[in-house]
């Protein structure tokens, strides 16, 4: 009888020498091996057999032994435990089918593996329970990448890592002696390496960033120096900008901002009215005027104290300053045109970042005032003394003039010879402007005329009503419900301290996986990456992102002649998306980064464990401190009853001062020992059996017990 053989690497059944038809051919259970079921000696018998059949290598023998190989009638005994160990994974439950693919793979390929063991000890010292965790295989981030990214050379974490188009990772070093050899394959994977990466190799700067941080956050752990975040509550704020011992710059220009004395968000549309303003109850009134813009921004006309747009590009602005911008402003007190940001090349000095360098567009900050003039929302408005070139300036320091609404926005050359962004302000308030004796506010006004206008481009006017419009009973008024704030009121209750103080800790306290997966966000959807894809010149993008990216475009672009004659195609340039490096030849046959991503996958599921475990430690002490609460609670509501329990008798003798109460033998004290007693006892009992329900109706009981007898106690009961 002939024995059992599978199919070979080309797919030819060994018993039979010829490829067997695609529905003959079965797969193990176990070792995935395909073998032809009509050479079987024993094949499938029912197509639901097929799904859990093995092969004659991995099935048991009858008697329950181990089974020897009828095909491999040489195998030694280590290949059957090697069986019987991938039995054992098939059969444990708790694995889910990627972690058992994992420990399958490193069976085969006779790595060992390696468990994570975590031992968690508890002590109480004091009333405090610490917890102990230890793991084996590094739990530790710089461990996780000191597993997976192991340059193939030096078989150490990589020293400025350079990343191949095929997705391996290797030290600049050693990957320029690998091509100083005349070597121009991977030495991985022996896929080619372009000639400009041999001759111009790029640094992954993701990757340096991810090695560093893990670095520092050992070094952290083990002693070493930690960055230190200051904090300062609002209500703990000095009254005046102030300067700390951090400060490198005398003066303000490194001060920190005084306390914030109205009651808005940073996002706050609007003027602040009196509501908002705790400190004086008046809010903040046109033509207040402060020392310097830090002193402006603690009364909440116009928070950045160095910009001069205050705005969200996809939510709107919602203040701006005139404090001495671009040449192309224009002030006419009740309206003027305003200049975007943008434009300038801010890397020198004072003297050369004043020339502009590159168009400006409607993004960013000049979105945000876009937004604003298409929803006519109302903007409010501060004037500086660096304003040289405006009569509405005022002398000196800041001053607060009130609302305006941009009507319009454009485009237009500037006088620099660069694209500007330009924006035209109305006046729009119900207090009269600082400049003007009138006794009333603006009323609705035509609009100027703008010469610019004639030879502006993208220009963009409000076609449906503004949300701040004028009311012939009211004035000028929100006529559409104000956009929700995004951001926490800047207020002193207990609940603003408490929610600001969380936010901080949280932030401050993000674990180093999380920071790291922050670092692998792609470069264009700029969320974490999916099947990450390096580039020649050292740029990570999602796969998906990348080919998205050029979609439209084909790999070459067929010429043909007035003749008809066709001639050679001619390659289109590519170009990544974060520098000007052609990239077509990657985009041919792109190679995910695996290494990469097994480590953001590993990071993931790793965060998603130290969220779900820290859910359950707070939703535990949450439970402990409810729980303390109501003990407390309900000990001081019994110590009420104690003091209110006194007879109508008892207390008239009190009131009359005719009761002569003497040390530890008066009715009074022996009626409070017994009260005491009782209470002591009680409170024991609730903390120790009662649970939270019956807490609660012991609390109403005593609530119940003391109206009574204060209702006794003044005679409001027969």
């Amino acid at each position: 009888m002939a024995p059992d053989l599978p199919c070979d690497g080309d797919g030819v059944c060994m018993v039979c020498r010829a490829p067997p038809p695609e529905a003959e051919v079965v797969n193990c259970h176990t070792c995935t091996t395909p073998w032809h079921a009509g050479c079987l000696s024993k094949p499938p018998e029912t197509l639901a057999a097929v799904a859990d059949w093995q092969c004659p290598d991995c099935s048991p023998l009858e008697d329950g032994g181990a089974a020897l190989p009828a095909a491999a009638a040489y195998a030694s005994v280590e290949k059957s435990d090697l069986i019987t160990a991938i039995w054992a994974i098939e059969a444990d439950a708790s694995l889910t089918e990627r972690e058992k693919a994992k420990r399958r793979q490193a069976l085969v390929s006779g790595k060992k593996v390696v468990e994570e063991e975590e031992e968690e000890e508890e002590e109480e010292e004091g009333g405090k329970k610490k917890k102990k965790k230890k793991a084996e295989g590094g739990d530790d981030v710089l461990d996780l990448l000191d597993e997976k990214f192991n340059c193939s050379f030096c078989m150490l974490l990589p020293e400025r890592p350079v990343t191949t188009p095929c997705g391996h990772n290797f030290c600049l070093k050693c990957f320029q002696k690998w091509v100083g050899q005349g070597k121009h394959t991977c030495a991985n994977c022996r896929f080619s390496i372009p000639p400009k990466m041999v001759s111009q190799p790029r640094i992954n700067s993701a990757l340096v960033v991810a090695i560093r941080m893990a670095k520092a956050a050992k070094s952290a752990t083990y002693g070493g120096q930690t960055n230190v975040y200051h904090f300062i509550r609002n209500e703990s704020r000095p009254e005046k900008a102030f300067t700390t011992e951090r400060a490198k710059k005398a003066g303000k220009a490194n001060a920190c901002s005084g306390q914030i004395f109205v009651t808005i968000a940073p996002d706050h549309f609007g003027p602040i009215l009196a509501e908002n303003d705790p400190k004086r109850n008046i809010g903040v009134l046109v033509g207040e005027m402060w020392e310097d813009r830090m002193e402006c921004r603690q009364w909440g006309a116009h928070f950045p104290h160095v910009a001069g747009i205050a705005g969200q590009s996809d939510y709107g602005a919602q203040s701006v300053a005139l404090s001495g911008g671009y040449e192309d402003d224009e002030d006419h007190g009740d309206w003027f045109l305003y200049t975007g940001s943008g434009g300038r090349d801010l890397s020198g000095n004072k003297r050369t970042n004043k020339e502009q360098a590159f168009d400006q567009k409607f993004e960013k900050l000049n979105a945000a005032l876009r937004v604003s003039c298409l929803k006519g929302y109302p903007i409010r408005v501060v004037r500086s003394h660096k304003e040289k070139r405006s009569s509405y300036a005022p002398e000196s320091g800041v001053r607060y003039d009130g609302i305006y609404r941009i009507e319009k926005c454009w485009q237009k050359v500037g006088v620099q010879g660069y694209k500007v962004c330009r924006y035209l302000f109305v006046r729009c308030d119900n207090e009269p402007a600082p400049w003007t004796s009138d006794e009333h506010g603006d009323q609705p006004r035509p609009l100027p005329s703008v010469k610019e206008l004639n030879s502006a481009t993208e220009i963009t006017e409000r076609k449906a009503n503004p949300a701040w419009d004028f009311d012939v009973n009211h004035g000028w008024r929100w006529v559409k419900s104000p956009p929700t704030s995004r951001k926490p009121v800047m207020s002193s209750d207990t609940d603003g301290k408490n929610g600001g103080r969380k936010a901080v800790r949280h932030a401050h306290k993000l674990s180093v996986r999380e920071r790291l997966l922050k670092e692998f966000s792609c470069l264009l959807c700029r969320k974490v990456m999916t099947q990450p894809l390096t580039t020649p010149c050292g740029h990570n993008f999602c796969k998906s992102c990348l080919l998205g990216a050029f979609a439209d475009k084909s790999f070459v672009r067929e010429r043909i002649c007035e003749g008809g004659r066709t001639l050679r195609t001619r390659k289109i340039v590519k170009r990544c998306p974060s520098c000007s490096t052609d990239i077509s030849d990657f985009l041919w046959s792109p190679q995910v980064n695996r290494d990469l991503m097994d480590l953001i996958e590993s990071l993931e599921d790793k965060t998603e464990e130290e969220k779900v475990e820290q859910q359950i430690e707070d939703d535990t002490s949450e439970e402990g401190c409810i729980s303390a609460n109501d003990t407390e609670e309900a000990a001081e509501e019994a110590t009420d009853v104690q003091d209110i329990m006194l007879s109508k008798e008892e207390s008239d003798n009190l009131e009359n001062g005719k009761l002569e109460a003497a040390e530890g033998d008066s009715e009074v004290n022996v009626l409070d020992s017994k009260v005491k007693e009782a209470v002591e006892k009680d409170a024991a009992e609730d903390t120790i059996d009662v649970t939270n329900s019956e807490l609660s109706c012991k609390r109403k009981n005593h609530l119940a017990c003391s109206r009574g007898v204060k209702r006794t106690r003044n005679n409001e009961i027969p």
